[in-house]
């Protein structure tokens, strides 16, 4: 399996996933990761619409991205994963994806949620996953873009709860 990223970005794909992650990356494959969106046609579509030219799509639910992986079926492509959510990332890994290290792109902001950087807002849920995550020996950053430095998640989590 060729996984080259795994990134959490709830916009999914957009332009800077289109043009500047995909680029950076070297990727050939774009692997949305999501039970809402292979559920929903009009987010399908607008994915297709959206994806790269050149770039291969799958659009899968947490449990077939697993199954996926897990079985080789990518293994000729370079694949960068995208989540919505953080709970999807923890729900991989625990179905048995490996994941040794991802990054939280973009979650807008929402009541009640600790705004951790512009970019980025985590529920207590969100936090409490990553915390466990990182526990679990899994490297999360927090990064917009690829020239901007991957730096852990928990530093940006801490100084936000002084």
């Amino acid at each position: 399996m060729t996984i080259k990223h795994i990134r959490v970005d709830e916009r999914l794909i957009h332009g800077q996933v289109a043009t500047v992650w995909t680029h950076s990356l070297n990727v050939d494959r774009i692997a949305v990761v999501n039970d809402k969106v292979v559920k929903n046609e009009l987010e399908i579509n607008a994915l297709k619409l959206a994806r790269p030219a050149g770039i291969k799509l799958s659009i899968l639910s947490v449990e077939k991205a697993v199954r996926n992986f897990n079985a080789g079926k990518y293994d000729d492509d370079e694949v960068l994963v995208l989540f919505r959510n953080i709970k999807d990332v923890r729900r991989a890994f625990d179905l048995g994806l490996k994941i040794t290290t991802f990054n939280v792109g973009n979650l807008s902001h929402k009541e009640g949620q600790t705004k951790i950087k512009k970019s980025v807002s985590l529920s207590d849920e969100d936090i409490t996953i990553l915390r466990t995550l990182v526990n679990d020996g899994i490297e999360v950053t927090a990064q917009m873009i690829p020239n901007e430095p991957a730096t852990g998640i928990l530093s940006f989590i801490d100084k936000a709860n002084q």
